[in-house]
Order: structure tokens, then C-alpha cells, then sequence
């Protein structure tokens, strides 16, 4: 079978949040002596997501009002064998990879953008702050407000915004405002422009402006892309509907691939499947794939460190470079971030999930390669996903097992194409 469906009444009814079955409990977040990162939270989030976020029920439901809407944007996704990958690498694995490039805003950031749009909208919000990376979550933001009637900001990475000026023009449809950040908006903005006004902007400095803007007016609310439990948590309906594909083919994964930046894609994916690999009815790897640049979960330490880089954030444990940190320029925009989400944390430092990195041109060799096996030009985040599960294929190969490997494909690469021209034209050397 090379497409595996789910019909509209499969739409998951709830989530699913990890939270409950963890081997070890989970750090709670704290605050520095003279901060207030804690009691702004009320302020910058709505009061439903913070619930989420602290909560420890194994199922919460999903609203009817946002089951609709996933439907009306494209969920259940496909999940496809990809049998020309496998011709192509010569392996006796068989390739899994779920389509998530398939919502409208081509990529998996619809399942939460439409969650905390809906939750906001109902604490009484007139408009929503956000960041973002290459784009791909501005743009689910931008749709997810205009589908539910709200305003949206968004601050995306100065780099970003020159690299992707299709992402801002997508933004742009869906009545997004969008600020290449740092920004003279914001007093934080304004601060590292003065120290550098060429200043390429990272995920945790738009985080920081963002989340400034939303503390200006009670009618405005903050929203992440990745990275926090509730973000993860909406995600899971990649992975609960994967669960439900493999059991119509009477299969399990034997590996699961996703890449990771904040974590809310592999999360999303992973968590369903994690469940059952901690209870001990899965035997199955799992490996997050990130950016050797930002090499977050293979270089960072395990330690209390700020989301954001000017510190408004509560403090998180989780795998970390340091907020100040500010990756390399690559085109893998969305994977551009100093942390991790402290739920995938938990778990690489438990030795349930396993870091790997890949470079820049590994990454669009096997964007092209996956290309015209498939026939689908996938984001340079996901890329990173597909070349750590081509080596477990390649390693297939080599001792002759049959396993089942899933990959999460988060995205498509048709608004990245600068960076695909970049890398056929040999200008790519990271």
C-alpha cells in the first residue's frame, strides 16, 4: 500500500499529553530572585494554554469548534510509503513518511497555530504576537487568525525575512503584519540595533520582542511556535492519526525520524508512539535530527536557561546553547533555536530519544534526492529528518534488516527554493 488514508471521522478527539506517563517527573519552570517571568505568564498567554501547560492528564480533549477547522484545512493527513526512496538506496526497510506538508500553509504549524488561536479568542483576545523562523509558523498564525476573526503580529528573524520574502508575502494574504526583528517596535529590538544594525536576528530575540508586544495591552496575547508543553501537546494529532495508519497496514515503526529546532514537529509525531515505547509494548529508536550549526541536543548542556534572549521567559530546563546564542545563517530557519522543548529534553537525558546532526549541503543533497524518488521538494528543516532515516536505511542495507522507518515530514520546500538555487550553484559550504 503506498497511501494510507484515515477518513474526517478520524480526527483525533483529543490530545494526547506525554506529561502523564514520563519515566521521571518534569522540571518545573522558575524564575531568577528578581524576576517576574512567572507572574507574567497570566499576562501573555491565555489562561486555557497555561492549564494545558501545567497539566498532567494523559487525554484532553480537542473542542469541536477546532476539529472543524482541522478538517476544513486538510487532517487526517496521508501517510505514504516511499517505495522509490527505497529503490533508490537499495534497502530492504521499508520508508514511512507522514504528510504534513499538505495543510495550506505547507507545514505541520496549523495543529497549534488554529488550537491557541481558538483558546485565545475565547479568553477575549483582539490580537495575537508571535515569532518566527523561516516562516512557516508566522504563516500558520497569520491563517489561523484570519480564519477565527483575530490580528496578528509577527517578528520574524531579519535573516528569515531577506532569505524567504515569499513567507512574508504569504503572511502578508492572510492579513499577517510582519516585522523583521530585531525591530525599532519594540524596546528590546531597539537595544540590539543600536549594538549592531545589521543584525541577523535569532529565534530567541523575536520570541523576546514578540512577547513585549503582548504585554502592551490586555487584548493581546503571545503564542509559540514550539518549544512549550502545550505546543507539543496540540501536535500529537500527527502522531495518534500514524498510530492508527500503521495498525490498517498491521505495521509498527522500528525507527521514528523528525527534526528538530524548538521540537514541537518530532514531539508531535514521537509522543504517541513514545507512550507505548516507555510502557514497554514498543520496541522502537527514536532520533531527532538538527541542524549541525545549532547543534542544540548534541553540544548544548541540560540546565535551567531563558526561552527568549532577553529573559522574559521562565527559566526551563532543557538541552541549551545559551539564550544569547545566535546560530549560523543557514536556511533551516525553523531550526535556528538555542533550546529545546523541556519534554524532549526530558527525554534525550532519559536515553529515549537519541540526537543527530546534519550539515547544510548533506541536508539539500537529500532534499534532491528525496526529490525525485518521491517526486515532493521538501523543506530544509525536514531534510534533516529524511537524511538520518536514509542512514538507517543505508545501515539496512548493510546487515540485511527489514525495518519499518517513519519519518515526520513537516514541510515542503517550494517557498525555500532560494536556498535549493544556493546549494546547485555550489554556494553552500556550511
Amino acid at each position: 500500500m503506498y497511501k494510507i488514508t484515515l477518513p474526517e471521522k478520524d480526527t483525533p478527539k483529543q490530545w494526547y499529553n506525554i506529561a502523564a506517563d514520563l519515566p521521571v517527573e518534569l522540571p518545573a519552570p522558575s524564575q531568577t530572585e528578581e524576576g517576574h517571568q512567572l507572574e507574567n505568564l497570566p499576562k501573555i498567554f491565555s489562561k486555557y494554554v497555561l492549564e494545558q501547560e501545567m497539566s498532567q492528564e494523559r487525554w484532553i480533549d480537542i473542542p469541536k469548534e477546532v476539529r472543524n477547522v482541522y478538517k476544513q484545512v486538510g487532517r487526517p493527513t496521508p501517510l505514504f510509503r516511499a517505495t522509490g526512496l527505497e529503490k533508490y538506496l537499495d534497502t530492504p526497510a521499508k520508508i514511512y513518511y507522514k504528510r504534513e506538508d499538505m495543510s495550506p500553509v505547507g507545514s505541520h504549524k496549523l495543529n497549534t497555530a488554529i488550537a491557541q488561536a481558538y483558546y485565545a479568542k475565547k479568553a477575549g483576545a483582539e490580537r495575537l504576537t508571535t515569532e518566527t523562523g523561516a516562516g512557516q509558523w508566522g504563516s500558520a498564525l497569520s491563517l489561523a487568525c484570519s480564519l477565527l476573526d483575530l490580528e496578528c503580529t509577527v517578528y520574524m528573524v531579519n535573516v528569515s525575512f531577506k532569505q524567504k520574502p515569499y513567507r512574508k508575502t504569504v503572511m502578508h494574504l492572510y492579513n499577517g503584519e510582519v516585522i523583521p526583528s530585531p525591530s525599532e517596535r519594540t524596546e528590546f529590538g531597539r537595544k540590539i540595533r543600536k549594538e549592531d544594525p545589521n543584525h541577523p536576528g535569532s529565534l530567541g530575540i523575536a520570541i523576546s520582542e514578540a512577547i513585549e508586544d503582548s504585554l502592551t495591552d490586555d487584548k493581546v496575547f503571545y503564542t509559540l511556535g514550539s518549544v512549550l508543553n502545550h505546543v507539543l501537546l496540540h501536535q500529537t494529532v500527527i502522531g495518534l492519526e500514524a498510530k492508527k495508519q500503521f495498525e490498517i497496514i498491521d505495521e509498527t515503526p522500528d525507527v521514528m525520524v523528525g527534526c528538530v529546532g524548538g521540537g514541537s514537529n518530532f514531539g508531535g509525531a514521537a509522543f504517541p508512539f513514545m507512550k507505548d515505547k516507555i510502557s514497554g509494548d514498543l520496541d522502537c529508536q527514536f532520533l531527532a535530527a538538527e541542524p549541525s550549526s545549532c547543534p542544540t541536543l548534541t553540544q548544548g548542556e541540560y540546565r535551567y536557561d531563558y526561552g527568549d534572549t532577553a529573559g522574559l521567559t521562565p527559566l526551563m530546563k532543557m538541552y541549551t546553547l545559551g539564550h544569547e546564542f545566535v546560530p549560523p545563517s543557514v536556511h533551516a530557519g525553523g531550526l535556528r533555536y538555542h533550546g529545546m522543548a523541556p519534554l524532549v529534553a526530558l527525554l534525550v537525558n532519559q536515553g529515549l530519544v537519541e540526537g543527530r546532526t546534519v550539515n547544510q549541503t548533506e541536508l539539500f543533497e537529500t532534499g534532491k534526492i528525496f526529490a525525485n524518488a518521491e517526486g515532493v521538494i521538501p523543506a530544509p528543516e525536514t531534510c534533516h529528518a529524511i537524511k538520518v532515516g536514509m542512514d538507517e536505511a543505508i545501515k539496512c542495507r548493510k546487515t540485511g534488516e527489514a525495518k519499518n522507518i517513519f519519518i515526520s515530514f513537516s514541510g515542503h520546500g517550494l517557498l525555500d527554493l532560494q536556498g535549493y538555487d544556493d546549494f546547485l550553484e555550489g554556494h553552500l559550504t556550511q
